[in-house]
């Protein structure tokens, strides 16, 4: 038996490189053998991708996409499918972590360079990602047809309206109808399961083969092809298997401790990963006290809420998204790696990560004068960031980083 598996998988193996594909993206791909707990968020994001799409596949069986059906589905889904209210409080505690390891590993990308050349491309593909993601976890918020869901898709969709001339046929392409119905519910399900998870798995797809065709980052921000042995391979890198693949696996056993945590015993994180008016179902006549969005997207709500006109605000909270994808050519540092930059560098990125922390809580909270003046301010802070880095980068004083690991 044993025989003729080997002669079968050989038959294949010389029709479709799948030994070398292997070796060259997983088992001998070198990594750098010096990184530390921050290069572990990519993984996880892989992690809980997987999760969300097993548990969402589940849970696509028993829901029904109408405008009657969809929240009562959900609500079988919980207390009457077998292990339904697990396969349910897994997909909503997946979302929110799923965006909490991606902006962690932005972070990382930006507190190590990893957007610098030759990583640009990987950098977009990132981004691209990152904004997939968000459209895909909107469609999937309006899903269960809760009062915040119906309001909260009523808010996003309406900006649309704002945008001249084509903005009003704009909001009903989208909706589907003059106003939010079975028929949106039908085009958000079948985006939301079939669309954008493809163009999500193959966005992570090539986010991957440009990684290794560059070669990874790391800390000390220096590229380690410069110091090769005499097969090629970087003298300060390590075979991605067996070593990081065993580092890996306890940063992810001891996150799905965490993850399990959650999901059994605090499914709703005091509102922040499911909101309490999300259990009642969608009244088009009944507006919540407080309409707002999950936390992570709270950020640019907080900005949209800042500028008075909703065209401006629209153009913020966009611009706000579209920036990140020129950061590689806004950076004229001669170094990568926060260690070695200079201090402007170091206060930039901690006014940007605390002002993007605050904005995230002011999202969250009804608005009052000193909260939209905060959030005008958080607004500020978090765009000077990104149209100051040409200026600060290249003019302050840098440090000499190590040639090798």
């Amino acid at each position: 038996m044993s025989s003729m598996f080997l002669k079968v998988f050989d038959w294949v193996n010389h029709r479709l490189p799948i030994v070398n594909t292997f070796e060259r993206h997983l088992s001998k791909h070198p990594v750098p053998k010096k990184v530390n707990f921050w290069y572990l968020f990519g993984a996880l994001a892989s992690v809980v991708l997987i999760i969300q799409i097993v548990s969402g596949i589940w849970l696509m069986m028993p829901y029904e996409n109408t405008e009657e059906g969809a929240f009562a589905s959900v609500e079988f889904i919980m207390r009457d499918v077998d292990y339904g209210w697990v396969i349910r409080y897994m997909h909503t505690t997946g979302a929110s972590m799923f965006f909490a390891v991606v902006y962690l590993h932005m972070f990382r990308g930006l507190l190590y360079g990893s957007y610098q050349r030759p990583r640009e491309l990987v950098w977009i593909f990132g981004m691209t990602i990152y904004l997939v993601m968000m459209a895909e976890g909107f469609l999937g918020y309006v899903l269960p047809y809760g009062q915040m869901s119906y309001w909260g898709a009523q808010v996003i969709i309406s900006l649309f309206g704002a945008i001249p001339y084509i903005g009003e046929s704009l909001e009903v392409w989208v909706r589907g109808d003059y106003y939010i119905s079975g028929a949106t519910i039908s085009r958000f399900f079948a985006l939301h399961v079939v669309a954008l998870p493809l163009i999500l798995i193959a966005l992570v797809f090539m986010h991957l083969v440009a990684l290794h065709e560059v070669g990874a980052g790391n800390p000390e921000g220096i590229d380690i092809e410069k110091h090769v042995d005499e097969d090629g391979v970087p003298l300060d890198s390590v075979p991605f298997f067996p070593y990081k693949v065993l580092n890996a696996l306890v940063g992810i056993g001891v996150f799905m401790i965490v993850f399990s945590i959650i999901m059994f015993f605090f499914p709703e994180m005091g509102g922040y990963f499911l909101e309490k008016a999300n259990f009642e179902e969608a009244n088009p006549l009944s507006t919540p006290e407080h309409i707002a969005p999950v936390w992570y997207y709270s950020p640019y709500y907080a900005m949209l809420r800042a500028v008075p006109d909703k065209l401006g605000g629209l153009i913020v909270m966009a611009g706000a998204i579209a920036i990140l994808f020129v950061v590689p050519w806004l950076d004229r540092s001669k170094v990568a790696s926060i260690r070695y930059k200079g201090i402007f560098s170091k206060i930039a990125l901690v006014l940007f990560a605390t002002s993007f922390i605050t904005l995230g809580y002011l999202g969250t909270v009804p608005v009052t004068e000193s909260r939209k003046l905060m959030s005008v301010i958080g607004t500020v802070i978090y765009f000077g960031f990104f149209f100051l880095m040409p200026f600060y980068t290249s003019l302050e004083k840098t440090s000499v980083p190590p040639e090798r690991l």
